[in-house]
């Protein structure tokens, strides 16, 4: 197929990062087809997410690897090279390294690669159509700029553990390490524009993205609720600050989550639940009122809902165009016909076995995403890139 290396071939990449953020926009770029070399501390054994375990990828014998799953996670299409840039040596190579790339990244704190040599202001004057981004927690100026940067310091500070919660229990942290991952995300997307103008002009940039920055950015409504009213949010639990019923309710035998985006569906919901009176009382009419009235609808629906089996309510309500789904567990998540189908599951076979990887979710029809290498163990290519004229050839 044309373009079935993608359609950054030939776009390399020098990864200084490490744990989450980092790793995850240039495991994407990987999967477009760049070409990525992963720098790793060898006074440490590497990425600190090698250790971030069990569950570890064992061999035959049972015997544990430092291929994590959490490193797994987003270290695909890399190559790993074990350097100390603390010594002239390796900062030597970094350059070396640097003066084939077109990107690097990293995620040092602020100031922390001067000392070497390796900041943006030196390797740009060096390197002047490298596009260098830097990742931090709180970002490269401001009078937090100094503080260490963790996803859940970044949930914490940005606000949306403030949303995220029973409403009288805890604030609460996103089950997954959602601050770092959109970090990688908008990193990606500034890394291409920067490509694009590099392309255009042949001048690089810096791309200075804060972890927290990313975090209040994705605040969306809740976070234009507040500058628009001035009222603080609340912990709704499951509940959609704007949208009435919009949650997850029980079912005699589990739960479905309810999306009733309009008051026709409204209407249809009610047929469903044997109380269409409810779609014409003034209380629940339109989606502004059931929002003023939130606890009177939901004490009458809960217990209305509860009369059903989920199968059924989902059944019944997708066949009446009510948006309706299901409360899945991971292992009914990817034994599902629309991951296989979505290809959302991968196997990559790694050092020493065979593993099973998330899928890419980007579909592109001309210039599909690949999958070239598993996650190296740590070091591996070490001597292949170190000792190659060209490093980033495959």
């Amino acid at each position: 197929m044309a373009g079935s290396e993608g359609p950054l071939k030939g776009i390399k990449v020098l990864d200084l990062s490490r744990i989450l953020a980092g790793p995850t926009c240039t495991q994407l770029l990987g999967d477009l087809g760049a070409n990525v070399i992963k720098i790793e501390n060898p006074a440490t054994g590497g990425d600190d997410t090698r250790q971030w375990g069990p569950p570890y990828v064992t061999d035959a014998d049972g015997n544990a690897s430092d291929l994590s799953a959490y490193f797994m996670s987003a270290n695909r299409n890399k190559k790993s090279v074990a350097l100390d840039i603390t010594t002239p040596e390796g900062q030597a190579e970094i350059r070396r390294l640097a003066s084939h790339a077109d990107i690097l990244i990293e995620n040092f704190k602020p100031g922390g690669l001067a000392k070497y040599g390796l900041d943006f202001a030196t390797l740009s004057q060096e390197f002047p159509s490298l596009v260098y981004c830097s990742i931090s927690g709180y970002g490269q100026d401001g009078p937090n700029a100094s503080k260490p940067g963790y996803d859940l310091m970044a949930q914490g500070y940005g606000g949306i553990m403030s949303l995220t919660g029973d409403p009288e229990g805890a604030p609460m942290k996103v089950g997954v390490g959602i601050a770092d991952v959109m970090c990688g995300m908008y990193a990606t997307v500034g890394i291409l524009a920067a490509l694009r103008h590099r392309d255009q002009t042949g001048e690089g940039q810096q791309i200075d993205l804060a972890l927290v920055d990313a975090q209040i950015a994705w605040l969306i409504n809740e976070g234009v609720n507040y500058l628009t009213s001035g009222n603080v949010p609340q912990r709704r639990g499951n509940g959609h600050p704007n949208i009435v019923p919009y949650d997850v309710y029980q079912t005699a035998d589990g739960h479905v989550i309810l999306a009733v985006g309009n008051d026709s569906q409204f209407r249809r919901f009610c047929d469903f639940v044997g109380q269409p009176d409810l779609a014409d009382d003034p209380r629940f009419a339109t989606n502004p009122s059931r929002l003023a009235h939130r606890e009177a609808l939901n004490a009458i629906l809960r217990p209305a809902i509860q009369n059903y089996d989920t199968e059924t309510v989902i059944t019944e309500l997708e066949a009446r165009k009510v948006p309706v789904g299901p409360v899945q567990t991971l292992d009914q998540v990817f034994a599902t016909d629309q991951v296989a189908a979505r290809q959302m599951q991968i196997a990559m076979q790694a050092d020493p076995a065979q593993v099973n990887l998330i899928g890419n979710p980007l579909k592109l029809s001309k210039t599909p995403v690949t999958y070239r290498s598993a996650p190296p163990t740590f070091g591996a290519d070490t001597q292949a890139v170190l000792n190659a004229e060209n490093p980033f050839e495959d």
